[in-house]
């Protein structure tokens, strides 16, 4: 597959919903994930697999 036909998606806050500056791409895996949030200043640690964000500590 092209670097240019994978599909794409800005990781959202989970807390205020803003867009991060962090880009996922379908194979992205991250696991125990300590997302700061630019806009809120909150952190979240998360999880992601094919695009499905999940929320692992609040």
């Amino acid at each position: 597959m092209d670097e240019q036909e994978k599909k794409t998606l800005w990781l959202p806050c989970p807390k205020c919903g803003t867009k991060t500056d962090i880009k996922l791409y379908e194979d992205t895996v991250l696991l125990n994930f300590p997302l700061c949030c630019p806009e809120c200043g909150k952190e979240t640690k998360l999880g992601v697999i094919k695009f499905k964000i999940v929320v692992t500590e609040e």
